[in-house]
């Protein structure tokens, strides 16, 4: 039986990014993964729709070319070609894994990992064959996948979820997206952008609903200018795939209605991959389909710890990568920090992007503070201006009382290149007065923020 001081089930960006630092700190390091290195994130989420979102990006750029003085005529989508180049990069990026998991001398062990009882983990290859392995330490890292729901039956042809999404053979001609978190309006911006008639239903009053009021409503405004369709307050009650494409039924406000696609795209979250993972033969408790651990992602059993989406902090790569060296480094022995939660960033990638961290400004009054709060529209910003970019604002949330830097919520082109600014400042416990006396360069859509800390206490200079 092959030991290890570490063992990790999942190599996505909690577990790969657990195991490399792991190694860092002198442990011998195995990870199991019964699919591609890298996970969900870096083969089937993140990066690939990244580069799916710049080949529309680049289009978008090309149709409003004459914009900026270019002439350009007959160019046109080639949705296998974007395909292509988007499964190319992922490929690429899990081969960097592969070659960080040599560099640094971690095991790749294949197959499908399930805990056992005295440190153990039975991996099960995909012809069948069981071996057991030991390690001190076993991180559960195993992610999440397309949510279902009992009127979106996921076929993989008509009624998909976001992988299917990423390698459509052929570019539909209408196309339903049913819920409007990231995953939504990434995919509802790329498809409307390359011509397809794009329709978008969300459950709760308003697209982006984790978001600020404000930004909601700037990007509801953004993308019904570029035609796409929104029903907010409403639900998908059933779908007929009987015919040649999908007919929806949708309850809406004002009556039920029936929208017609070729492809109904299901965004409405995800749900965690617990099955078959030993959790209730070794005692391993977890709630709600969210395994239950500390601060330090250590679950109730000795030895066995559990980070990213299969955890209660939000499902996001750079929190599962940030728990993973957390875990680690608690089990090496060092001190770490426990993650702030409230001072992670989140970003939708969706023209316009949309960047946020900390609180929102009905979250932050709720929570009993007296604020102030600054706007500055990217239609002041010279650089958003030149570039063509002027749709959008940055706004800011400071405690009246001492000036605490309490939010950040930006809507526009390369905001989520901006939000790390006010991560490290709120990190530092920045006040709104330093970061007006930060000079910002100029010009640059950063300048924004600045202005918009000046606007929040009387001094902005270019409103």
């Amino acid at each position: 039986m092959a030991n290890f001081d570490v063992i990790v089930i999942g190599s996505g960006p909690g577990g790969y990014v657990a195991a490399i630092r792991a190694s860092q700190l002198g442990m011998k390091v195995g990870v199991v993964e019964k699919a591609e290195l890298g996970g969900i994130c870096l083969n089937w989420g993140c990066i690939p729709t990244k580069a799916l979102l710049k080949s529309a990006n680049v289009f978008e750029y090309i149709k409003h070319a004459k914009d900026y003085g270019i002439d350009v005529k007959d160019a046109a989508p080639d949705m296998a070609a974007m395909v292509k180049r988007s499964r190319d990069v992922a490929a690429g990026m899990s081969k960097g894994v592969q070659f960080l998991f040599k560099k640094n001398k971690i095991e790749q062990i294949a197959g499908h990992g399930k805990l056992k009882k005295g440190g153990k983990v039975e991996v099960t290859d995909a012809a069948g064959k069981k071996t057991d392995y030991e390690a001190k330490h076993i991180i559960l890292a195993t992610g999440a996948r397309s949510r279902e729901l009992p009127a979106l039956k996921l076929d993989g042809k008509k009624i998909i979820g976001y992988r299917e999404a990423m390698v459509l053979p052929e570019k539909p001609a209408k196309m339903l997206v049913v819920g409007s978190g990231a995953i939504g309006v990434e995919f509802a911006y790329f498809y409307n952008t390359i011509g397809v008639e794009v329709t978008i239903v969300e459950f709760l009053p308003r697209i982006v609903p984790v978001e600020d009021e404000e930004i909601s409503k700037q990007l509801e405004k953004s993308f019904k200018k570029s035609g796409i369709n929104i029903y907010t307050s409403s639900e998908v009650t059933k779908v007929d795939t009987s015919g040649k494409g999908c007919i929806s039924t949708v309850k809406t406000p004002t009556g039920e209605i029936k929208i017609e696609s070729d492809i109904v795209l299901a965004a409405v979250g995800v749900t965690t991959n617990l099955e078959n993972l030993g959790l209730e033969e070794v005692g391993v408790k977890f709630d709600k389909g969210k395994v239950l651990v500390d601060q330090f992602y250590k679950t109730n059993v000795p030895g066995v710890y559990a980070i990213g989406d299969i955890t209660n902090g939000p499902a996001l790569a750079h929190v599962a990568s940030a728990e993973g060296i957390i875990c680690v480094e608690k089990i090496a022995g060092h001190n770490p920090e426990p993650l702030n939660y409230n001072n992670v960033p989140g970003c939708t990638y969706c023209s316009p992007e949309i960047a946020s961290v900390g609180y929102t400004e009905e979250a932050a009054k709720k929570a009993g503070y007296q604020i102030k709060v600054g706007k500055f529209p990217f239609t002041a910003s010279g650089k958003a201006k030149a570039a063509g970019a002027s749709d959008g604002f940055v706004k800011l949330i400071f405690d009246a009382k001492y000036g605490e830097f309490l939010g950040a919520h930006m809507i526009g082109a390369n905001v989520t290149e901006m939000i790390a600014e006010v991560v490290a400042a709120r990190k530092l416990e920045t006040t709104g007065h330093e970061i007006i006396k930060t000079v910002h360069p100029h010009p640059t859509m950063s300048e924004a923020i600045m202005e918009a800390a000046a606007a929040a206490y009387g001094e902005v200079i270019h409103l």
